[in-house]
């Protein structure tokens, strides 16, 4: 199965992935493109995640399946905590209306970043199919949400695939400056106590480079992903104990 310009790979549901080799390359219409169709249902997003693959398409487009080279990946030792964020997570921490919460409004979250369209996009990918499908997702235990929440509030907040020791990051959405982030130190905070490594953040973005993301050749990512998804998964609940993980390392500059 060649998965050139000229032909895309097109799956019936339940059908194997081809190998992410085939993957369109840089010279292509679509660099990382590697097929369309399937289903998503939940054992067709595990067997995707478990070889480093993801779907993302808009409304109207059928399912599409990515695995780009090279990979966007926040190895969690790395994340670049600047002073100015580090203040807001010291008063994050000692303000009692902050909390950080787990899966308690996953539905929430994946909506609210839906109505949040990514940086240079007029519209979303997570289409309400997308929506319903990480819904299920999340019931069975392998989607999270990770959720700010200010004055009984949710603020801010990103949602997660979790195998194992792998974590795959999906999106995040803010309603008051910096929820994201405060979110996504959580998470950080979270990987480093239970000793997961990397988030894997799927594509290149300035925002998350800022913050410590790195490209990755694709076969170091899915060598570490085959690895890390045979391993416990964590609890997934959060401790206000794991700011530590951050708070004890010094700050880059602002």
């Amino acid at each position: 199965m060649s998965a050139s310009p000229s032909r895309l790979p097109w799956l019936a549901p339940g059908e194997p992935f081809p190998d992410p080799a085939l993957a369109w390359g840089p010279a292509d219409p679509a660099p990382g493109l590697l097929a369309g169709g399937g289903a998503l249902d939940v054992d067709s997003l595990q067997r995707a995640y478990a070889q480093g693959i993801f779907p993302w398409f808009s409304e109207g487009q059928p399912i599409l399946w990515w695995s780009p080279d090279p990979r966007m990946v926040l190895h969690a030792a790395e994340f670049r905590l600047h002073r100015s964020l580090r203040r807001t997570l010291q008063k994050f921490q000692a303000d009692a209306r902050c909390e950080i919460r787990f899966d308690s409004a996953f539905g929430e979250v994946i909506r609210a970043c839906s109505a949040s369209p990514r940086s240079g996009q007029s519209g979303t990918w997570i289409v309400p199919d997308m929506v319903g499908a990480y819904e299920a997702f999340h019931a069975a235990g392998l989607a999270h949400s990770v959720e700010t929440w200010i004055d009984g509030r949710l603020a801010g907040g990103l949602y997660c695939v979790n195998l194992g020791h792998a974590v795959f990051g999906e999106s995040m959405f803010a309603r008051v400056p910096d929820a994201s982030k405060i979110a996504l130190a959580a998470l950080v905070c979270f990987c480093r106590h239970h000793g997961i490594r990397q988030i894997d953040c799927q594509q290149n973005t300035r925002h998350l480079a800022g913050l410590g993301a790195r490209e990755i050749p694709r076969g170091d990512f899915l060598a570490e992903v085959a690895r890390r998804r045979l391993e416990p998964a964590p609890h997934w609940r959060f401790e206000p104990v794991y700011w530590r993980e951050l708070l004890s390392t010094p700050a880059e500059p602002a």
